[in-house]
């Protein structure tokens, strides 16, 4: 029988923070949410007003604070603080000392180990790794990832929750740098990088190429039913010439490293690969993004997933 969520406790009140919080809420369940910068906390409370001042039913209560109030049984924590470890296993040990014994302890980090962050743990068998996607209100899958210690009961537990507000959890056998979806991402992008560098392609032809071929493909199978439909054989025979001249570089690309030494940090500076106008860009890409996962969904039924 799963167990009831009266809330839910995010630790960040960061963009992954802030878009989690939306979740929850908009799935009436309420949430705390715990930051040590009153400005962030402040952000926060602002986008989700801004997010739910036309809300046409009723949605979770949002509660900000910069310290821990004792949680019960009943509460799940997700930990969704920066990308460092040492960061992380501070929360986590704060969680734990404020939560009872029967907590599920969740750590959205996009690829760090599961153990690495928990190794500290008194109970390291009830953290589940959850990583969300960007905005976290809106991307459907979730990778669900356990650690040595984590029981089948917490993974499965994450599974009925992530269900429940909606998403689609995908379990990972094991843990491993940078999970299932960043390993892939970051394997493309250095070959759009290497591309870029050797001067095959500009960026806007490459964003072409890559949003009306596999991206559109993609959107609507996974790359592996897509090989299915493609034939084995002809991927193999492409794969035996191409594979060797492939980018294999075990360092980030150069182009990457001199665009943030110039703080071409991308729409959030102004400048990337492109320069950017923010006005109403966020939420242009936001109108694609749900059109894109309507397609998607409405194509795969909307049944759920717990395996990879």
């Amino acid at each position: 029988m799963t167990q009831s969520v009266d809330r839910v406790v995010i630790v960040g009140a960061g963009t992954m923070g802030v878009t989690l919080a939306k979740l929850m809420l908009a799935h009436r369940i309420s949430v705390r949410m715990i930051d040590t910068h009153h400005a962030a906390l402040e952000r926060c409370r602002q986008a989700i007003d801004l997010a739910f001042s036309d809300a046409a039913t009723p949605v979770g209560k949002l509660e900000v604070q910069t310290g821990w109030s004792r949680e019960g049984n009943d509460t799940i924590v997700i930990e969704s603080v920066t990308e460092n470890l040492a960061i992380k296993r501070v929360v986590i040990a704060e969680a734990e000392a404020n939560c009872g014994t029967g907590t599920l302890i969740v750590t959205n980090t996009s690829g760090l180990s599961i153990d690495a962050i928990g190794q500290d743990m008194r109970h390291p068998e009830r953290l589940a790794g959850a990583h969300f996607f960007n905005p976290a209100d809106l991307i459907p899958a979730v990778e669900v990832i356990p650690g040595a210690a984590t029981t089948s009961s917490a993974i499965h537990r994450t599974c009925d929750f992530l269900t429940r507000i909606g998403k689609r959890p995908a379990v990972l056998k094991q843990s491993v740098p940078g999970f299932v979806a960043n390993r892939i991402q970051h394997a493309i992008m250095r070959e759009c990088l290497s591309l870029l560098e050797k001067g095959v392609v500009d960026a806007k032809a490459l964003d072409e190429i890559v949003q009306f071929s596999i991206g559109v493909r993609l959107a609507l199978n996974g790359p592996l039913m897509q090989r299915d439909l493609n034939g084995l054989d002809t991927h193999l025979n492409i794969a035996r010439y191409l594979y060797e001249d492939l980018e294999d570089t075990h360092t980030p690309s150069r182009l990457l490293e001199e665009h943030v030494a110039k703080g071409w940090l991308g729409i959030k500076a102004g400048r990337g690969f492109y320069e950017w106008d923010q006005a109403g860009t966020r939420q242009t890409t936001r109108e694609a993004l749900e059109r894109v996962i309507s397609l998607a969904m409405e194509q795969k039924g909307g049944e759920g997933n717990e395996n990879v």
